[in-house]
C-alpha cells in the first residue's frame, strides 16, 4: 500500500548536482563537529569564508574541486569523505524538512519517514499521525514482514484480521504479523502520534515503501 507523497524538499529530489550538495553539505557538518570546530575556526584554517562554509552545510552552494580540497586539508580527512553518501557508511541525517512525508484519506492518515526515502532499509521507521475520529484501513503485507507500533500521544485502536481491537494509549506498544489486514483507529478528539517500524523477517525479501 503506496501513500501520496505530500512533501519532499524539492532540494532532495532535484537535480545529481543538488544531491550531490546536500550530501556534501551534511558530511561537512558531521566532520566539522567531529572535529571539534566552529564555523569561524574553519573558515581560519581553510581560508574558506564563513558565510560560504554554511551555504556548503546547508547544501546551498555546490563546492568547487578546489575549495573542497581547502576544506578537506583543514578537516585532515580525504577529498572523498567529503563526499560519499554518508549512509553508506552507516549514518545518514534526515533533517525534519527534507523528509518524506506520505499521506493517505485526504491527510487522516500520514506517516513521516524518519531515514533517506532513496536509500533502501531492511527496516523502515515512521512517526505516524491519525487525525481525530479517523480510522484507516491497511492491506495484507506479504508473509514475513512484521509491525511495531508504540504510541507516543493519545489512544490508537488496532484492529488484526478477526483479533479483538487492542486499545493502546501513550506509552504503549505492540507487535504484530502484517500479512493480515488491519486497521487503526484513532476514537479520540485529538491527533494521535505513533512511531511505526516496518521491517522484514526475512531479509532477503522487500516490502512495500510506506505504511
Amino acid at each position: 500500500m503506496i501513500g501520496k507523497q505530500v512533501n519532499a524538499d524539492p532540494q532532495h529530489a532535484g537535480s545529481a548536482t543538488t544531491k550531490l550538495s546536500i550530501i556534501v553539505g551534511a558530511n561537512l557538518r558531521h566532520l566539522r563537529r567531529k572535529s571539534g570546530l566552529s564555523l569561524e575556526q574553519l573558515a581560519a584554517k581553510s581560508g574558506v569564508s564563513r558565510a560560504m562554509l554554511g551555504q556548503i552545510e546547508t547544501g546551498k552552494s555546490a563546492p568547487t574541486i578546489n575549495l573542497l580540497g581547502r576544506i578537506a586539508e583543514a578537516l585532515k580527512v580525504s577529498v572523498p569523505s567529503l563526499i560519499s553518501n554518508p549512509a553508506s557508511g552507516g549514518t545518514a541525517v534526515v533533517p525534519r524538512d527534507r523528509a518524506t512525508v506520505l499521506a493517505w484519506s485526504n491527510g487522516g492518515f500520514t506517516c513521516r519517514a524518519l531515514f533517506p526515502w532513496d536509500d533502501p532499509q531492511s527496516i523502515e521507521i515512521y512517526e505516524v499521525t491519525i487525525i481525530a475520529r479517523h480510522r484507516e484501513d491497511v492491506a495484507a503485507y506479504e508473509p514475513g514482514v512484521k509491525k511495531a507500533l508504540v504510541v507516543l500521544a493519545g489512544e490508537i485502536e488496532v484492529t488484526i484480521a478477526e483479533d479483538s481491537p487492542a486499545h493502546l494509549s501513550e506509552g504503549d506498544s505492540i507487535v504484530f504479523n502484517a500479512d493480515s489486514p488491519h486497521t487503526l483507529h484513532n476514537s479520540g478528539d485529538k491527533d494521535a502520534k505513533a512511531f511505526l517500524v516496518v521491517a522484514s523477517v526475512d531479509r532477503g525479501r522487500s516490502h512495500p515503501r510506506g505504511f
